[in-house]
């Protein structure tokens, strides 16, 4: 991800657009993670809780979401206060059916796609399953980006 952030993301060839898609069955506190990431991005700070996520995807109960939102420079308080509020739900819960109904069944999951020179909504060209190499995407972003 830091290399395609450096070539295409910062470059504004790329945008790049995160959903949450928690799979509760593999993951019993998924939800509240994803519920997490939100709530932090409230205070600025969601890649930094992402991060945070990722990196402790076995250890994500309330307690460990509140150590993450310390440790990651959070006001603790409203963090919690989001987090059990449950604002975030619906939204999250939208996540999950578009996801459902791209067929996916894992993460990560990446669709590459263009929008028209219109503003109209992206038509997803490629899809790429699973963690794949940074060659991977560059392949598909740059024949997408030259329209081969």
């Amino acid at each position: 991800m830091p290399q395609i952030e450096k070539d295409y993301v910062s470059t504004g060839k790329v945008k790049y657009i995160f959903r949450d898609f928690p799979l509760e069955s593999l993951h019993q506190n998924a939800f509240k993670a994803a519920q997490a990431g939100r709530c932090a991005g409230e205070q600025g700070k969601f890649w930094e809780m992402h991060d945070q996520l990722y990196a402790n995807q076995q250890a994500l109960s309330p307690e460990d979401l509140a150590g993450y939102a310390q440790k990651v420079g959070l006001e603790v308080p409203l963090f919690k206060q989001c987090l059990e509020s449950g604002h975030y739900d619906e939204a999250i819960r939208k996540d999950i059916a578009d996801a459902q109904g791209a067929g996916l069944t894992g993460t990560p999951s990446f669709f590459l796609g263009m929008t028209g020179a219109d503003g109209t909504p992206v038509k997803v060209l490629r899809t790429i399953k699973g963690a794949q190499a940074y060659t991977a995407f560059k392949s598909a972003i740059d024949s997408l980006l030259t329209g081969q």
